[in-house]
């Protein structure tokens, strides 16, 4: 079974800069990254130019990965479609691989038959869009009960139907996947993992939220290690991406040890 290959979503360290991001990763032999575009005063939002970016990523040696995220691609409307075309236009200049396409989450469009219609309108509309800024769309189904699209069979029978297979893979978020309650997984439509681990041992599954999303340590009650190993063992191959919510995390003095112990802890549990 092939090693993990590491990556690090921006949301390990949110105050950081871009740049001190990338060195951050560097520091510890990671060199892929997802960026994000809701850090307040941090790039995107701060009107750093895609190009300033891909400079950043270039002198670091940095491969951004992703940019996380279009909200509520699911919801196809005119906005939507311009706003998807901005992200797509700047992921591209600025060298990212992939967009994250995250669905509505706040209890709407989750009625039988209407999410699985608005999830295959958005794919159709996304795909021109995609094609155009020579970049894939990695659809992340979200295991809370309230949201729009949990289920990764679901989005992987949308992307077949809308034949998006050459544009669109799934991400697996180990967090997501406990929630959604669903056993199975899609290796070869997987395009992107993100991992977190939750310790506190009172919150309920249903009750797990963003801020209880810590590194993966020897408390994770998610089964990081195994799912992670039937990943590998399942032939994917591509990168597994740190992305803790906690604000436990983001208040650390320490993230680079942080994140080469929960790599050790990975490693020597594989």
């Amino acid at each position: 079974m092939a090693a993990p290959t590491f990556a690090l979503n921006h949301m390990v360290a949110p105050q950081m800069s871009l740049g001190s991001f990338f060195k951050l990763g560097k520091t510890l032999g990671i060199n892929q990254f997802e960026i994000r575009n809701d850090l307040t005063g941090n790039a995107i939002l701060d009107g750093t130019s895609p190009h300033q970016v891909r400079e950043l990523a270039e002198g670091e040696g940095a491969e951004i990965i992703s940019i996380n995220a279009l909200q509520r691609f699911n919801e196809w409307t005119p906005a939507r479609e311009e706003e998807a075309r901005r992200l797509a236009a700047y992921a591209s200049a600025c060298g990212a691989k992939a967009l994250v396409l995250v669905p509505v989450n706040d209890g709407s469009g989750k009625l039988e038959g209407e999410r699985q219609g608005n999830l295959r309108i958005a794919l159709k509309g996304l795909k021109p869009i995609l094609e155009q800024a020579d970049i894939i769309g990695l659809v992340e189904p979200l295991g809370f009960q309230i949201c729009s699209l949990r289920s990764k069979k679901e989005a992987v029978d949308a992307i077949h139907a809308t034949n998006g297979a050459d544009r669109f893979k799934l991400v697996h978020d180990t967090f997501h996947h406990v929630l959604a309650g669903e056993p199975d997984i899609f290796p070869a439509m997987t395009g992107l993992v993100h991992i977190s681990g939750v310790d506190d041992s009172k919150v309920s599954v249903d009750g797990m939220r963003d801020p209880h999303r810590v590194m993966v340590t020897g408390g994770d009650r998610l089964g990081n290690v195994t799912q992670i190993r039937d990943l590998l063992a399942q032939s994917y191959a591509g990168p597994f991406s740190f992305e803790p919510f906690s604000p436990v995390v983001h208040a650390t003095t320490d993230v680079t040890g942080l994140i080469k112990c929960s790599m050790d802890f990975i490693r020597e549990k594989l």
